[in-house]
């Protein structure tokens, strides 16, 4: 999944066990669908938490 402002996507890594054996590991952004205001027009995108927080911080004030 991918947020429609920032663009933040997928991270990879690895878990490491305690005999040190590394497993891969996918860590998603926690998106949602949002209407939000753009140009005047209501649109439906997949935003990330952060981006959901920052937007409506700035309608606010």
């Amino acid at each position: 999944m991918k947020c429609d402002y920032c663009g933040k996507t997928a991270q990879y890594g690895h878990n490491v066990s305690h005999s040190k054996r590394r497993t891969n590991k996918r860590s998603e952004p926690n998106c949602h669908p949002a209407r939000v205001l753009v140009d005047g027009k209501a649109m439906k995108l997949s935003l990330c938490t952060r981006c959901l927080r920052t937007i409506s911080k700035a309608t606010a004030a």
